[in-house]
C-alpha cells in the first residue's frame, strides 16, 4: 500500500507526538530549577518534550480537525497506559540472582523502582492531567478558529496552549505533588511551570507558522474549514 502525502504526513505527526508524551511522562519525576533575579525557580524535566505536543496538538487540529485530534488524544492516552502497565509488569518480575550481587554493573533493582515503580504518583497524575487539559486544548482551538476563520493562527494556537496548560499545572502539581509541598511551594512551581509553558506556547509560533506553510506548499495539504470538526486524512 502506498501513503500519499496527507496520510504520511498524519502517522509521522501522531509518531513524534507519542513518543514525545511517553518520553516527557518517564522523565518527569525530575524536578530541575533555574535562578533569576535572586530566586530559585522549579520545574519538571517532563515540560522539555512538552513544547513539541503543543506545536503538533495544534497542527493537527489546524489540518485534521478536532474529532480526529480527539480521537488522537484518547490513543495517546491508551499507549501511556500501556507504557504504565508494561513497566509494572516488568517491575513485578523477579530480578536475576546475579543482578542483587553488590558487583553488578548493570541496572540494580533500587535504581530501578526509585525511576519507574515508585513514580505511580506522577505517572497517573500525568496522565490524568494530559487527557483533561487536552481536550480543553482542542475545544478552544475548535472554537477560536470557528469564530476567527483561517486568520490569527497565532491566536488559537497561543490561546489554546495558554487555557490548557494553566488547567494542566495546577492538576499535575496538585496531583503528583501535592502531599509533598506547602502551599507557597505549590504556587511557586505552578507559577514556574505555567510560566514556562506560557513562554515555549509563545515561542514556538513561528514554528506553527513554518510548519503551517510547508505542509500547504510542500504537500499541497490545505488546512481543515473552521466549521469541520474533521477532515480527511487520506
Amino acid at each position: 500500500m502506498k501513503l500519499d502525502a496527507r496520510l504520511n504526513l498524519f502517522v509521522t505527526l501522531v509518531a513524534i507526538f507519542m513518543t514525545c508524551l511517553v518520553v516527557g511522562d518517564l522523565v518527569g519525576g525530575k524536578v530541575t530549577s533555574f535562578e533569576l533575579f535572586g530566586h530559585v525557580f522549579p520545574f519538571s524535566v517532563g515540560q522539555i518534550a512538552f513544547p513539541v505536543t503543543f506545536i503538533l496538538t495544534d497542527i493537527l487540529n489546524e489540518f485534521y480537525g478536532r474529532n480526529v485530534v480527539r480521537r488522537i488524544t484518547f490513543l495517546a492516552f491508551g499507549m501511556v497506559s500501556l507504557t504504565f502497565v508494561i513497566v509494572y509488569a516488568s517491575g513485578a518480575l523477579p530480578w536475576w540472582p546475579e543482578a542483587m550481587k553488590p558487583t553488578w554493573g548493570g541496572v540494580k533493582p533500587s535504581q530501578f523502582e526509585a525511576v519507574f515503580t515508585q513514580a505511580t504518583r506522577i505517572q497517573l497524575s500525568s496522565m490524568a492531567a494530559f487527557l483533561i487539559a487536552n481536550l480543553v486544548d482542542i475545544a478552544a482551538f475548535f472554537y477560536i478558529k470557528k469564530a476567527t476563520g483561517n486568520r490569527m493562527l497565532w491566536l488559537r494556537a497561543t490561546g489554546s496552549t495558554a487555557i490548557s496548560q494553566l488547567i494542566d499545572t495546577f492538576l499535575i502539581t496538585a496531583l503528583a505533588f501535592g502531599n509533598q509541598l506547602t502551599f507557597e511551594q505549590y504556587i511557586s512551581i505552578v507559577l514556574t511551570s505555567y510560566a514556562i509553558k506560557l513562554a515555549a506556547a509563545i515561542g514556538v509560533t513561528p514554528i506553527i507558522y513554518a510548519l503551517h506553510e510547508l505542509i500547504e506548499r510542500r504537500y499541497g495539504i490545505p488546512p481543515a474549514p473552521p466549521e469541520a470538526e474533521s477532515a480527511e486524512i487520506s
